[in-house]
């Protein structure tokens, strides 16, 4: 039985990965976060992995808080970066299978078309940075490994756009969203479900991946969806990004073309709307 250790189980992905696992009982899952595996301890990482000894690694973990990363530079190079590299090493080292989750923000969003893996990167904050960083080293550690950016992520688990959103257009009588960037949400479960599709799959392709649902939209659009799906009362407004500045810059456009991972996995990619009622179902059931 082919062991899959899960790093940043307690996340999104992480999260809707440990449903999943529930029907995939051919697979012994471990799923570890920080106080289990801490990928911030670089001299042990190895010998932690040693002792788990997984076939496949799925690194869900990254230091995800794009504003605060422009003044922890050090913490997200560690968890972006160089954990990624000692991890894509060890699994080069020992015959294991790499999944790694990267993100839309490796690009400067100066595009006008869906951009595919050959596109040209160049990030514009501290954790595109820090991303494209862990990429690069995963690429040179460890050619076999897979790579799979992504845009948007939410879930009924942990903090994110859609339970933020729910939440505020219950509390408040108006609320302002950016209508300016463009791009696709992703459901965390339909990632897992991705990943899992992958892995199953009788042959293993290496290489860069993009995964959101289909749609492209705008943040705005996306809280008129929420909006409209809750049966919210609050009054949505759109406005311009210069009027809600944030420490870190956000791509303007970076809308994922898929592809490649329908192509070569058979991955099926449902429409952000049909995965965000899904979503917001759970969420008002609970």
């Amino acid at each position: 039985m082919e062991k899959i250790l899960v790093t940043g189980a307690n996340g999104q992905l992480g999260s809707e990965l440990r449903i999943l696992s529930d029907e995939h009982r051919h697979y012994e899952w471990v799923f570890t976060d920080w106080q289990e595996l801490d990928l911030c301890d670089l001299e042990n990482l190895e010998t932690k992995l040693i002792q788990i000894n997984p076939a496949i690694i799925i690194n869900c973990a990254a230091h995800t808080a794009v504003d605060k990363a422009e003044s922890e530079f050090e913490l997200s190079d560690i968890l972006n970066h160089q954990a990624v590299a000692v991890m894509a090493n060890w699994c080069h080292e020992n015959n294991c299978k790499f999944i790694h989750i990267s993100t839309d923000y490796v690009f400067d969003g100066t595009a006008s078309v869906p951009l595919n893996e050959e596109a040209a990167v160049k990030p514009i904050n501290v954790y595109g940075q820090t991303k494209l960083a862990g990429e690069t080293a995963c690429i040179d550690k460890n050619p076999d490994a897979i790579i799979i950016r992504t845009s948007w992520v939410y879930s009924s688990y942990g903090a994110n756009f859609v339970k933020t959103m729910s939440r505020l257009m219950q509390e408040r009588d108006s609320l302002n969203i950016v209508n300016d960037q463009i791009g696709s949400p992703t459901y965390a479960a339909d990632l897992a479900q991705a990943i899992l599709t992958i892995i199953s799959h009788p042959k293993w392709e290496a290489g860069i991946y993009h995964f959101s649902n289909e749609g492209e939209i705008s943040w705005y659009e996306f809280a008129l969806a929420i909006h409209e799906i809750g049966g919210f009362e609050c009054l949505v407004s759109g406005i311009p990004s210069s009027s809600y500045p944030t420490p870190a810059k956000r791509p303007q456009y970076s809308l994922l073309d898929k592809s490649k991972i329908k192509n070569t996995y058979n991955v099926n990619v449902p429409n952000y709307k049909e995965s965000l009622i899904k979503c917001m179902e759970l969420l008002m059931n609970t």
